[in-house]
């Protein structure tokens, strides 16, 4: 948020169910959670702008969630490992006067093959820890990845430049 010259006043974690219903697609899942998470925290907090957000990263249909242990993490990177995958986040943003507004960022990474030793590496780090995917972009994973298609801010959790041109259309920011 620094990077489009935002200070947030709070940031407050929802602590919601983020499990994906039954058959849900990835991106669905991503504006769901953003839009719950938002929809939580301003059931507390009135008079503010209120932005939701969440990441889900999939290999196909299938959804590659936060690893539940190191174990996981290993097999998270396993699937990544010399494929494309993609990286959607969800933003939801309340504005005081009660309009919502939305938006699904996606971006396509593509992973190298991890050597065992490379993953083994990467999971001593516990870099892996509380990420979608497992990995981190913004930390030595970005050595896994020899391109992106898309917004590189989306896959660290973010994508700032959607936020900045949905809080100028509401008006919080000036064009």
């Amino acid at each position: 948020m620094s990077q489009i010259g935002i200070k947030p006043d709070k940031v407050s974690p929802s602590k919601i169910n983020e499990k994906p219903i039954r058959n849900e697609m990835p991106g669905t899942l991503a504006l769901r959670l953003a839009n719950q998470k938002a929809t939580k925290i301003a059931s507390c907090n009135t008079n503010c702008f209120i932005i939701g957000a969440d990441t889900v990263v999939s290999v196909g249909k299938r959804i590659v969630g936060k690893p539940a242990d190191k174990s996981d993490a290993k097999r998270h990177l396993e699937l990544l490992s010399g494929r494309r995958h993609k990286v959607y986040g969800g933003i939801c943003i309340l504005a005081p006067n009660g309009i919502r507004v939305e938006r699904l960022v996606k971006t396509i990474v593509k992973f190298k093959r991890l050597s065992s030793s490379e993953i083994e590496m990467y999971l001593s780090t516990g870099e892996w820890q509380d990420k979608a995917g497992g990995y981190a972009i913004q930390g030595r994973a970005g050595s896994f990845i020899p391109w992106i298609n898309g917004s590189y801010t989306n896959v660290v959790g973010l994508d700032v430049l959607s936020v900045k041109g949905m809080l100028t259309g509401l008006g919080y920011l000036q064009k």
